[in-house]
């Protein structure tokens, strides 16, 4: 049986804490940041936590080995 395969795109943007959880950065940051208020653009600095329902899809299909 060969290795699986790691999708690349996903090991980009996506990283696992140490409990197992899944964690990404925020969308919206990039560009027009002018309209957005300053509390909105604070908390899209933090990392987000993937729920719980969708580990499981992202450590099977995308990084299984994470």
């Amino acid at each position: 049986m060969p290795k699986m395969k790691t999708k690349k795109s996903a090991a980009k943007r996506y990283s696992f804490t140490g409990s197992g959880k899944v964690k990404y950065k925020k969308q919206n940051l990039r560009h027009i940041l002018t309209k957005k208020s300053s509390k909105r653009k604070r908390n899209l600095r933090h990392a987000g936590i993937l729920s719980s329902d969708n580990v499981s899809q992202i450590k099977k299909r995308l990084l299984p080995y994470g």
